[in-house]
């Protein structure tokens, strides 16, 4: 069934164009991802869609037994009502039935038995059970308990879950066909929460239009990504790595273009110099493809790569130590004697449910927050970058390159040379156009940006990122991936952002509730599947006959060798992976050697990488052997 048409529409903010003449399709079934830089219309796109925002020019049509239901970034609540009042504001009798029974058995103490059994009466009747276990799976998932807590006495995650969870119960109640617009879904979940939410949509028949910074749960729920760029509308059909080939090869084709309209334009404005002012019609002709030409020419191809080797503040021997902390408030125990010293370069993660410290964690060790006991030493050298939930506090409206500047003119590199203030900012997506724009003005996912921005101008050796990902969108993403993969300080990273952890912590700390601590030695993907695995143990566990309390046990066993600690068992396994990647890339390079085409200056780094390659594939193997004798 089709549902909606999006025919050559123009959106423009006074003389700001958002996007221009765009058309595109959604049928039934369809899950799309919709991708763009924050500030280039997403949101706005998405309200259009259900009839909150009109357009310039074009038509969109949607079809008349399709109901639309959104989840925005800011929801509309009445702060004055309960949980369960504006979960239930919809006029619906199944909805109203459930209302009037969770009221009931919310409240503390025995509800009035006769209130109750006609409560009871009206859901057999409208054979609303079903739906109510519904109700409280989604509930009870997203951790929304206590449904007669009032609106206003909730914290902005919990805010964001209530609607959430409201979307979700509307759409089981919605018309046979309803297409789902989510603006960022995942914000403020943890990710048991996210990996549910997974789950949920993959088994709801249900259309779905989406914007996502999570590129895991991008492909697990969609098979099809929008991207606008540029004002223009791109469409890819698969996952996410698929998008990033195509739009690689775009961009590439597009260059190409570019380049050739040049070329052209080099000639035909030459032509053009050399002409009489008396012209032909055959020359009218030719002066007007002349300006096509121009408007192809002009295009400029934005590709932004950060490349930079940063002149970081020198870290000395001692950067970090933990001895012995506790800390706690009132029944919530958040660290029981926690030991660490941080080393020179680490990448940590901290993962853990919501509510069981990770963001007080952070503060501590920025010592923003005090120990109970214990001791938290800090070294001379170390110079924190903080990127907090808080966001961007700026006491007066300024523009962008100002504020900027108010840190420094100037970013020292490396190799002695400064990158300046306006050039940071484009590498960072703020195109000199947009540097004089009042921070004001900018969308919520490009304060973050520049909140991100900022930290890091002011050259840290010490990042410290609670949830840095959240309304940051995926260029944006990519970009900051790219400057810590190089960065050489101490980072570490509380973050819901299943990828964005994988690319770049190497252990995590996971805070298991009750104070207890594990460090766990590999990225999230693995801490999961070893969670899984122990799960299956001790279900298997449980599941074998108990031996029988009188059963003798023998007195001598024959001796054993010892069994890999789980440690040295994830050392291995990883090993396996990384001796696989270095043989392909050693591989490839000794193809490209053989090939006799490569120009001489791409020789010798080639060939210094052989060697490196073929030291490293020795060391490696080495231990994985050891390891894997003491294994059998």
């Amino acid at each position: 069934m089709h549902y909606v048409t999006v025919e050559g529409i123009t959106k423009s903010y006074g003389e700001k164009p958002l996007f221009n003449n765009i058309s595109f399709h959604i049928e039934e079934g369809d899950k799309i991802a919709l991708v763009a830089l924050n500030g280039t219309g997403k949101s706005t796109l998405l309200r259009i869609l259900c009839g909150k925002e009109t357009v310039d020019e074009g038509k969109v049509w949607v079809h008349k037994e399709v109901t639309v239901v959104m989840l925005e970034q800011q929801n509309a609540f009445d702060l004055k009502k309960t949980i369960l009042a504006n979960i239930f504001a919809q006029d619906h009798p199944i909805l109203n039935a459930i209302r009037e029974y969770e009221h009931l058995t919310d409240q503390d103490g025995d509800p009035d038995p006769g209130l109750l059994a006609n409560a009871i009466t009206k859901m057999d009747e409208l054979g609303a059970w079903h739906f109510d276990a519904k109700v409280k799976q989604i509930l009870g998932k997203l951790n929304i308990h206590h449904l007669d807590q009032h609106m206003g006495t909730l914290s902005g995650g919990q805010l964001k879950r209530v609607a959430l969870a409201k979307v979700l119960i509307d759409i089981g109640f919605e018309h046979k066909h309803t297409l789902l617009i989510m603006d960022e879904p995942t914000n403020h979940l943890d990710v048991s929460m996210i990996e549910w939410l997974e789950s949920f949509l993959n088994q709801e028949n249900v259309t779905l239009l989406l914007v996502t910074h999570d590129r895991y749960f991008l492909d697990s729920v969609c098979n099809e990504i929008i991207e606008l760029d540029q004002q223009q509308l791109f469409i890819y059909k698969g996952d996410y790595e698929n998008y990033l080939e195509k739009k690689a090869a775009r961009e590439e084709s597009d260059k190409a273009s570019v380049e050739k309209a040049r070329n052209q334009y080099r000639k035909e404005l030459e032509w053009m110099r050399r002409q009489p002012k008396a012209r032909t019609t055959k020359a009218k002709s030719r002066i007007d493809a002349f300006y096509d030409v121009k408007e192809k020419a002009s295009v400029r191809i934005e590709r932004q790569q950060l490349e930079l080797n940063v002149k970081m503040t020198r870290l000395g021997g001692k950067i970090l130590e933990l001895k012995k902390v506790y800390k706690a408030y009132g029944d919530l125990t958040i660290l029981k004697g926690f030991d660490y010293t941080f080393k020179k370069g680490e990448r940590i993660g901290v993962v853990g449910k919501n509510g069981v410290g990770k963001s007080t964690f952070l503060n501590m060790l920025l010592g923003l927050e005090p120990a109970d006991s214990g001791k938290i030493n800090i070294g001379d050298t170390v110079i924190f970058g903080n990127y907090n939930q808080q966001g961007l506090v700026i006491k007066e409206d300024v523009r962008i390159i100002e504020f900027v500047k108010n840190i420094a003119e100037h970013f020292p590199l490396a190799d002695g040379t400064k990158v300046s203030a306006a050039q940071f900012l484009q590498l960072f997506l703020f195109p000199p156009e947009k540097q004089y724009t009042y921070v004001s003005k900018l969308s919520g996912g490009e304060k973050r940006r520049l909140h991100l921005l900022s930290i890091l101008f002011r050259n840290p050796n010490f990042l410290v990122l609670d949830e840095p990902t959240n309304d940051l969108d995926l260029p944006t993403l990519s970009i900051l991936e790219d400057f810590l993969q190089e960065y050489q300080g101490c980072i570490i990273i509380v973050s819901h952002d299943r990828y964005f952890m994988d690319k770049l912590v190497d252990h995590l700390f996971v805070f298991e509730g009750g104070g207890e601590v594990r460090d766990f030695p590999g990225n999230y993907t693995q801490f999961r599947e070893w969670e899984k695995e122990e799960s299956r143990s001790q279900k298997q566990e449980a599941a074998a006959p108990a031996i029988s309390a009188g059963k003798e046990t023998p007195v001598t066993e024959a001796p054993k060798a010892r069994k890999l600690s789980y440690k040295e068992k994830r050392e291995l396994e990883l090993l396996e992976q990384e001796i696989a990647k270095l043989e392909t890339e050693k591989k490839t390079i000794d193809e490209k050697l053989s090939s006799g085409s490569l120009p001489y200056e791409e020789l010798e780094p080639l060939t210094r990488r052989v060697g490196e390659l073929i030291q490293l594939l020795d060391e490696k193997g080495m231990r994985w052997l050891e390891l894997s004798e003491m294994e059998q």
